[in-house]
């Protein structure tokens, strides 16, 4: 019992390192990386003392499995395929010569199948955003914003990012967004207001898309959710979470806009002409919203969707290239791009979905599933609700995938496909990160380019985002209400 709690205090040691990555100054991907491998390297260890305690779901499966088999076999003889089944159930569950080590190897690589194709998802992804704006495809969009009113302003960018965090992803369109604040803002401290509703903005607007945050990525991925059903059923949720705190931001803004000199197009660096800029964004978005519709139609893994996707896009580069010179083509490339795509954030993901991955094979979360459902007497309003919240100090990555694990697919009820548990899981755990400015991809973004104290966030925004949040909840609550009853 005492190895199994270390695995614990590992992991809580491991995410303290995270979520203090910048007074530390260790990168979290580093932090993440060694959480889960650690993990891994004691379950292997100290297997027999952990897999003895009896807390592991997949273990029991199995041995329930073998127990059913040894009973058929022995009312219906013993065929060949039979005894060649149980040899291979018995060899998992630990009744084998090797003990439960083949148990240890066969769920590392389960879990590894399906962290795999988030991994690959998010790379094209990543891929994809970065050749656009590369060849300068978002500066289409940027350009257009010319106001000066504050609070007109905190719309444009709060409908802008919210709209695009859906079609992108959040983290990507948060990096864009300030980038344009940039151009546009020269106060700080009002930019950092725009930087805070862009951070909330970004998650909700991601947490109805299946393609807008890492965590609806999961569980659309992981089949807890479709893509059209999500879409309909926290679309509006969504942008009351978005809208509430845009509407409180609006009265607190006075003054006029101070811009900034935009650098005018025609400079040395601009290595693309307004044709290729407008033909590179169609195309990187279209690619990016094709993904479900591949899945549809196809039946296979998004992350194929998206590799496809990004074929295409690198075939486009390829053609335009050819007739450029030496310098365009060395910082318009695909292979030059790949140097700048955010590869620790994939080994951070990878670490922290490994992770979970060892406490959900040991049997933690089970237990973790138990002890919600006793608190909260199994009410998913409640449930979904403590993960938002708890998503704004920890990662909402690894809640989610604690979730997943903790929470099989059932075959009818709120923990089905398209279940109300993971619907509003997704909103909760898209959106409850805003509350603090560590609590999600976007805030850390934010925070990294902007330099936003996490005391000024908590202080200015905490209390906004968590009106919008509550607001959210309550508008998915009666929506529901109103479904059930028209039903």
């Amino acid at each position: 019992m005492t190895i199994f709690i270390v695995m614990v205090v590992i992991f809580i040691i491991g995410y303290s390192a995270i979520a203090l990555e910048h007074p530390i100054k260790v990168n979290k991907a580093a932090s993440a990386l060694l959480t889960g491998m650690l993990l891994w390297a004691i379950y292997a260890i100290f297997k027999d003392n952990i897999l003895s305690l009896g807390f592991s779901p997949s273990l029991n499966e199995l041995k329930e499995m073998a127990t059913h088999v040894r009973e058929y076999i022995s009312q219906n003889g013993n065929t060949d395929e039979l005894k060649k089944f149980w040899k291979e159930t018995l060899e998992l569950d630990g009744s084998g010569e090797h003990g439960f080590m083949p148990f240890i190897l066969h769920d590392l690589g389960h879990h590894l199948n399906d962290i795999a194709q988030i991994l690959f998802f998010l790379l094209g992804a990543m891929t994809i955003v970065e050749t656009v704006d590369r060849y300068q495809g978002f500066r289409l969009i940027t350009d257009k914003i010319k106001t000066t009113n504050p609070a007109k302003l905190a719309w444009i960018l709060g409908f802008l990012t919210f709209f695009m965090s859906a079609a992108l992803d959040n983290l990507t369109t948060t990096i864009v967004m300030i980038a344009l604040l940039r151009k546009i803002v020269s106060d700080k401290e009002l930019r950092w207001f725009y930087a805070g509703l862009i951070v909330i903005a970004a998650n909700a607007g991601g947490a109805w898309s299946p393609i807008g945050d890492v965590t609806t990525i999961m569980l659309w991925i992981g089949g807890n959710i479709t893509a059209g059903k999500i879409i309909v059923g926290v679309f509006l949720p969504s942008l009351v979470s978005m809208i509430v705190p845009l509407i409180v931001i609006s009265f607190m803004l006075k003054g006029k806009v101070i811009e900034r000199p935009v650098k005018p197009s025609g400079t040395e660096d601009d290595f693309t002409s307004n044709k290729e800029r407008t033909f590179m964004l169609i195309i990187g978005v279209g690619a990016l919203l094709f993904v479900p519709v591949f899945k549809t139609v196809t039946h296979l893994p998004p992350y194929i969707g998206m590799l496809f996707g990004l074929g295409i896009i690198w075939l486009a580069t390829e053609l335009i290239l050819a007739r450029k010179r030496d310098m365009e083509r060395n910082n318009l490339s695909v292979l030059k791009i790949l140097e700048h795509v955010d590869v620790p954030t994939i080994f951070f993901f990878m670490g922290i979905l490994i992770a979970v991955a060892a406490l959900q094979s040991a049997g933690h979360l089970d237990l973790l599933a138990k002890w919600l459902d006793d608190v909260t007497g199994q009410n998913i309003y409640l449930i979904d609700t403590m993960i938002g919240i708890l998503s704004s100090i920890v990662d909402n990555v690894p809640l989610v995938a604690s979730a997943m694990g903790m929470y099989p697919i059932a075959d009818a009820g709120h923990f089905a496909v398209d279940g109300l548990f993971w619907e509003l899981l997704a909103f909760t755990a898209g959106t409850g990160g805003s509350m603090l400015i560590i609590g999600s991809a976007a805030g850390v973004a934010a925070m990294g380019l902007e330099k936003i104290d996490f005391i000024w966030y908590a202080k200015k925004f905490t209390w906004i985002a968590a009106i919008g949040y509550f607001a959210g909840i309550a508008v998915y609550y009666l929506q529901e209400i109103i479904f059930h009853t028209m039903a």
